[in-house]
């Protein structure tokens, strides 16, 4: 007998009865026989029963009230009554109270008694397969919502703002509390600040702490684009407008229910501005080349690299579009007003560059980042980010140097509201020729200096000086190498 034949329980009070079931079974199915209730109940805790065969008339309890604790207590086991009489209440007693599932009057025949237990079998197998599909479903399910959830958790925290990095006294840190304020009311929003200063990526995580965070978010940058192509790209195209016969639909369609955020809106045309101004007014827009008003439901951030009420007092601005747009508005400092935090962008620029590029390293030297943080950045964050790229490039350490860094950084002087970046603000500056020259020559030094990891013969070389000229000028000037090339130097 195989092992993962089902289990039939036999229950009858004739002993010759339970041998003909027997043998028209044993073949295809585990056994089990019983002549009275109390074996019974025995069997079926210490075995694991699929179907039970029950004569109705027995001693001391009947079928029906032996096969009603059954169901109570296994449930899922199939139950079939073998009975001589045909009494129609003790019928539907049985079906009601025992919840039995198929009748068998005597005499049976063994092909009529095999064909009942397989199809019971079967009827137990497929109550399991149901049960256990059930719960997998649930299952699935829930995991399928929680996996549904983490991800929108992690979308939200990773384009949120935590990915705004930032020094605990950072003076970023007004606009991203103002940004977390206006986040969760839906109205329009305006960012204003150099390009480069994240306003993007503010208003991504403004998107992402939102109530339409599930919904998509999209960004066009119109600065520079003429207006028929910024119009096609906004508001889409009919059939027929475009080459090729295909209609087209814009992002302003295409964020329904969600967030665009439009950037270089002191480009926009004054067409493309009444177009805005109807969108944000009616909540409608119209596809170039078609009649008819589309609706679109979306939040509409706004980003701006010059203050627009100038331009509004220019008249290059429709006046009722900025108020339309600055319910709530935003300005965003640049990198140069950010000195704490300089640092901590070039870390996590250099880490995410690392990783794209396969090249591990493990940071910048002190002296690195004291030029870094020195530079005024009038590009901003791509100008930033593209410094720590070119530094890793030409790494051949795993810490960054200073020597690395371009020249007109290195060349640049510290001050209070950022470093100058180059001679040229010498040149128009007041003062003594003497004292311009050397504050130029100054410079040149400590660049040439860094550039050579503070070697004083090399740079004396290179500058064509002699060793003790060049320290005479270091001593003049105040100038100063990092402890480790002192230590050097000094052994």
């Amino acid at each position: 007998m195989a092992a993962s034949a089902p289990a039939i329980l036999l229950l009858d009070d004739e002993p010759h009865s339970l041998t003909a079931m027997r043998m028209a079974l044993e073949d295809e199915f585990e056994i089990l026989t019983a002549s009275d209730a109390a074996t019974a109940l025995t069997l079926l805790e210490e075995n694991w029963v699929q179907v039970i065969f029950s004569d109705q008339r027995m001693p001391g309890r009947s079928g029906v009230d032996f096969l009603t604790e059954v169901r109570e207590r296994w449930p899922e086991t199939v139950r079939i009554v073998i009975t001589g009489y045909s009494d129609s209440a003790a019928m539907m007693a049985a079906i009601n109270e025992a919840g039995v599932h198929q009748f068998i009057a005597k005499p049976w025949h063994p092909e009529q008694l095999l064909a009942a237990a397989r199809a019971a079998a079967r009827m137990f197998q497929l109550a399991r397969e149901n049960e256990r599909m059930s719960l997998e479903m649930r299952f699935l399910n829930s995991t399928t919502e929680t996996r549904v959830e983490k991800r929108r958790r992690a979308l939200r925290e990773g384009m949120g703002f935590e990915t705004i990095l930032r020094a605990p006294h950072s003076a970023m840190n007004q606009a991203v509390a103002l940004a977390r304020q206006y986040a969760s009311f839906d109205v329009p929003v305006l960012l204003t600040g150099e390009g480069g200063t994240g306003k993007a990526q503010l208003a991504r995580a403004m998107h992402y702490g939102s109530l339409r965070s599930d919904k998509p978010f999209y960004e066009l940058n119109i600065s520079g684009l003429p207006e028929d192509l910024a119009m096609i790209e906004l508001f889409g195209a009919k059939r027929g407008v475009l080459p090729g016969g295909v209609a087209r639909i814009g992002l302003a369609q295409k964020a329904d229910r969600g967030t665009l955020y439009l950037a270089g809106l002191e480009a926009a045309s004054p067409g493309l501005q009444l177009a805005l101004m109807r969108m944000l007014a009616e909540g409608v827009l119209t596809p170039i080349g078609g009649q008819e008003a589309v609706a679109t439901n979306l939040r509409l951030i706004g980003g701006a690299g010059c203050d627009l009420r100038a331009c509004v007092a220019e008249g290059r601005f429709r006046a009722d579009l900025y108020y339309a747009l600055a319910l709530g508005e935003i300005a965003l400092p640049p990198l140069r007003a950010r000195r704490g935090d300089v640092a901590m962008l070039a870390q996590a620029i250099l880490s995410e560059a690392a990783g794209a590029h396969g090249k591990p390293v493990l940071g910048f030297d002190a002296e690195a980042l004291e030029f870094l943080e020195n530079y005024d950045w009038p590009g901003n964050l791509r100008e930033l980010t593209n410094e720590v790229t070119r530094m890793l490039i030409f790494a051949q350490d795993n810490v960054l140097g200073a020597e690395l860094i371009s020249r007109h950084i290195l060349q640049a002087a510290p001050s209070e509201e950022g470093a100058d970046r180059a001679a040229e603000a010498v040149m128009t500056a007041e003062g003594t020729l003497k004292d311009r020259i050397e504050l130029i020559e100054m410079r040149i030094l400590r660049e040439t200096l860094t550039r050579q990891r503070w070697n004083k013969s090399r740079a004396a070389a290179e500058l064509g000086l002699s060793r003790v000229g060049l320290r005479a000028k270091l001593d003049r000037y105040g100038i100063a190498g990092p402890a480790a090339a002192r230590e050097e130097e000094d052994s």
